[in-house]
This record gives C-alpha cells, structure tokens and sequence, in this order.
C-alpha cells in the first residue's frame, strides 16, 4: 500500500481537522501524518494493544485500527481522547480503509495476475499494468493447476499459501471450488522434470498431512507475464487429457502428453472415421479383455515376443497364436512397426470417444 496515498488523504484533510491525525503501520512507525515533523516516529507496541480492541485511548492520543488481518494493517490516530476524537479517528479510519480496498484491488499483483491467466485483461494493457506493478517481464515463471479430487474440511488453498509464501514472487490463485493455480516463478534452466518433483512435494504433503488427494497439471515453463495464460491454459489440458489417458497419475505435464494431446483436439466424427477405416475386417470391439491385455503388454515391451511372453509366462508360440488371432481379426501384424503404431493411436482414439460420448 502506497504511504504517499494516506499522506495525500491527511494532507487534505489537515484544514478541516484542528486535531494532529495520523496513520502507524503494524510495527508502530508513523508513515503519514498532519505534521510531517512526526513520520518517522514510532508508537512502541501500539499495533499489539489493538489487536481485537475497536478503540484505543493512550497517552493522549485516541487510535482506531483498520485493515483485514486478525492483527491490524494500519492504524489511525488523532490528537486528544474526548468524544470528538473519537468521532475524527473513526470517520478516518471508514475513509482510508476504503481507499485501501480499492487501491488493492486495483494494484494488487496477485489479482493482477489472476486476470492475465483467466484472460480477464486487454494483450495491450498487460505490459504496462505489469511495469505499473514492477513486475518484472524477464522472469521466468509455470503455471500448475491443483484440481482437488477428494478433500476434508482443510482449506487447501491455505496449504498453497504457507508452502509458497513469498508473495512477490509466487502467486496462489483460487481458480473455482476444486482448482487452485500456482503461478510459480523459476529460476533459467529448469526443466520440465524439475516442475514434476516440485508438483509431486505438493501431491504427497496435502494426501500425507492432510488426507487431501489431487492432481496436477503443469503448463510450459514461459518468459514475461503475456504467456502465462498460454501455461495455464495447457496446464488445464494436461489435467483433462490426463483424465482420458493417464487415468492412474497424479501429476501430468503438458510437455509430455504426446500424441494424446492431439488426439484430444480432433472431432468426435473424425475420430470414428479413423477407427472404420483402420478395423475394415472387423470392430475393435471383438477382441476380447484378454487380448487387449495382450496387446498392450505386447506395446510395453517395445514389440519383443520373448520379452512379451516371459513377462505374461506364456510359451513364445502361445503369443505369435494370439498375434496371428489379432491379425485375422483386425487385418493389422503387430510385429510389424507401421501397423503396431496405427492400432496403438487407434486404441487411445477408442478410449477417448469413450470417455468424451458428447464432445464435438
């Protein structure tokens, strides 16, 4: 909060006033006042009596704290301990901390920064809104998504905070009722492996310490503020494209989604053509649980019959039998390489036309 704001408003109002008025900050030191001579004096332990105390008269001086916190931002004090003082500390007090609500909301760079991902402000007024808030363009900064999947009475958001609290540089954001956003600034050089430890501290104290499941989703690491909607925004895709592929992880990164984040932006009708062309011969849907367990033990195993039959401890000729059965049936020999990587992009576009039955 700017001092040079509360000085303006006791300026003004010093020819009104017959009274000395003025305004402590939460360690006691005068930061605005009617006579210039006394900022920079401090009111020792002036802020601790008025913690939870509406009002307080001392040595002359009548104060009436004001802010948000439990303990008081700021505290205004008027000259005197009658009645008109009294009246003077209060109507000051009403004033300045209406001016601080809207010079917050209008400065503050953590909501600052929440329109910039939630494409809530103009391109154009990003660069100067930042230098307004000497915010620096060059930093390096990720966006991660935490989307709460089961929760207790904890206040997640809360959590985010106390783990990140340098306000100045990481930003908490409550996104909607299950998503927080962390804008997390980064130093050069880090890497996308570096966000999943960091992702994986978050997931482990909130499921560890407080029985609070999520996952999270980690948009591209950019450079200024411009692009940090372009992070969040992939951080939300990792997160719904996780939810269709990567149903068993806890932490997905935009950088790593593959061939799935394509598959995820093609239409419904386009992907159901893609599958009638591909299983001419006959549906995907014959192929049997046993089989497709088959097939994609067969994927993991990077295509090696021998390593394929050891880890399902069948016979090497009872896998080539179950090849030949899916060949026969699908037309596709997934020894071969072209066709291993047709029917394995065939098998992700089932599973999300599955899992998106009303998405165009």
């Amino acid at each position: 909060m700017s001092t040079r704001l509360f000085q303006s408003v006791i300026q003004q109002m010093k020819d009104t006033l017959d009274r000395v008025v003025g305004v402590v900050d939460e360690n006691g030191a005068v930061i605005a006042c009617s006579e210039l001579g006394r900022i920079g004096e401090i009111h020792e332990g002036i802020i601790g009596e008025l913690t939870g105390v509406p009002l307080l008269l001392r040595g002359g001086w009548t104060y009436k704290p004001f802010g948000s916190k439990p303990r008081p931002d700021y505290a205004v004090f008027v000259e005197g301990s009658d009645q008109l003082a009294t009246k003077y500390a209060n109507i000051i007090a009403v004033s300045l901390s209406s001016i601080k609500q809207y010079y917050d909301e209008r400065y503050d760079k953590g909501n600052f920064i929440k329109n910039v991902i939630l494409d809530n402000i103009l391109p154009g007024d990003i660069y100067l809104k930042a230098r307004e808030l000497h915010l620096n363009s060059d930093v390096v900064r990720a966006v991660l998504l935490i989307r709460i999947t089961e929760k207790n009475d904890i206040s997640v958001f809360d959590v985010i905070q106390n783990l990140f609290p340098d306000k100045q540089k990481d930003f908490v954001i409550n996104v909607n009722e299950t998503d927080i956003a962390l804008v997390k600034e980064v130093k050069p050089g880090i890497t996308t492996a570096d966000l999943e430890k960091l992702a994986l501290s978050i997931v482990d104290t909130l499921s560890g310490e407080f029985y609070t499941h999520c996952v999270v989703g980690i948009g591209t690491i950019v450079t200024g503020v411009k692009d940090l909607a372009k992070s969040f925004k992939e951080a939300q895709v990792a997160l719904e494209v996780g939810k269709v592929f990567d149903t068993e992880k806890t932490i997905v990164s935009y950088d790593n989604l593959g061939i799935a984040r394509l598959i995820y932006q093609l239409p419904t009708t386009l992907c159901e053509m893609f599958l009638k062309e591909v299983f001419k011969k006959g549906s995907i849907e014959s192929l049997d649980q046993e089989t497709l367990f088959t097939i994609q033990r067969f994927f993991e195993n990077n295509l090696n019959v021998s390593e394929t039959s050891r880890k399902l401890f069948v016979h090497r000729n009872t896998l080539v039998y179950r090849l030949e059965k899916i060949k026969k049936l699908t037309g596709l020999d997934l020894r071969q390489f072209d066709h291993a990587i047709v029917f394995k992009v065939a098998l992700m576009v089932k599973k999300y036309l599955v899992s998106n039955p009303d998405r165009l």
